[in-house]
C-alpha cells in the first residue's frame, strides 16, 4: 500500500517531533493502523519471545492443533471454509489479574519473559495513548482513564501460532475482522509476511 504509515518513535526527543506527531495524528484518522520502529522493546525480548512461543507451539500445542484439523477433515476439503479460522491460540491475562501462573505446560523461562514483555507492552501502551492525547488536544493520562474501567484497565496477550495450511486457498489464516480494544500492539513474524490491511475498499 502507498504511504502505508512507519512511525519512528526516536524521532519525537528532537527537531522532527512536530513531523512525526503529525504522522501519527494522519496514521489514526486515515488508516487506524501503524507501524512502530524504536519504540523501546529491546530487540533481544522480542527474539526471545518469539523463540519461546514457537517451542511452546512445537512441544505442547502443534500436536492438538493436527487432531483438530484431522477431527473436521480438512485437509481434503474442495470448497472454501468460512467458518474458522486456521490459528493455534491462547490467552495471558496481565491486568487485573495475571492468569499466567494457570496456563498449562508454559515453561518458567516463558513465564518469566511474557511477563517482563507484558511491562515493556504496558509501558509502550500508555506512552502511545498519551500522545494520542496531545494530538487531539487532551490533557495526559486521559484516555488511559477512559479506559480504565471500573475495575481498572484490562490488558491481555493473544499468543497465536500460524501453521502451515494443506489448502490456503480454501481457508483463510485469519477472517476478515476489526480489533476491539482501546489500543492493539501486534507483534508480527518477521519471517512469515501475511498480514493484510483494508482502506478504503482496498486490501
Amino acid at each position: 500500500m502507498d504511504n502505508f504509515p512507519i512511525i519512528n518513535l526516536e524521532n519525537l526527543n528532537g527537531d522532527e517531533r512536530k513531523a512525526t506527531m503529525e504522522k501519527i495524528k494522519d496514521a489514526c484518522e486515515n488508516w487506524g493502523f501503524f507501524e512502530l520502529v524504536n519504540h523501546g522493546i529491546p530487540h533481544d525480548l522480542m527474539d526471545t519471545v518469539e523463540r519461546l512461543t514457537k517451542e511452546h507451539y512445537r512441544k505442547c500445542m502443534e500436536q492438538r492443533f493436527k487432531e483438530l484439523v484431522s477431527s473436521k477433515g480438512l485437509e481434503a476439503v474442495q470448497t472454501e471454509v468460512k467458518d474458522m479460522d486456521w490459528e493455534s491460540t491462547f490467552h495471558l491475562r496481565h491486568l487485573p489479574e495475571s492468569n499466567i501462573s494457570e496456563i498449562p505446560d508454559l515453561s518458567d523461562e516463558y513465564r518469566k519473559s511474557m511477563k517482563e514483555f507484558a511491562l515493556k507492552l504496558e509501558t509502550l501502551a500508555e506512552e502511545l495513548l498519551d500522545l494520542l492525547c496531545e494530538n487531539l488536544g487532551l490533557e495526559k493520562g486521559y484516555l488511559k482513564k477512559a479506559l480504565y474501567g471500573s475495575k481498572g484497565p484490562t490488558f491481555g496477550t493473544k499468543v497465536t501460532n500460524y501453521p502451515p495450511c494443506p489448502k490456503p486457498d480454501l481457508v483463510k489464516g485469519l477472517r476478515a475482522h476489526t480489533d476491539a480494544g482501546g489500543i492493539i500492539l501486534l507483534f508480527q513474524d518477521d519471517k512469515v509476511s501475511g498480514l493484510q490491511l483494508l482502506k478504503d475498499g482496498t486490501g
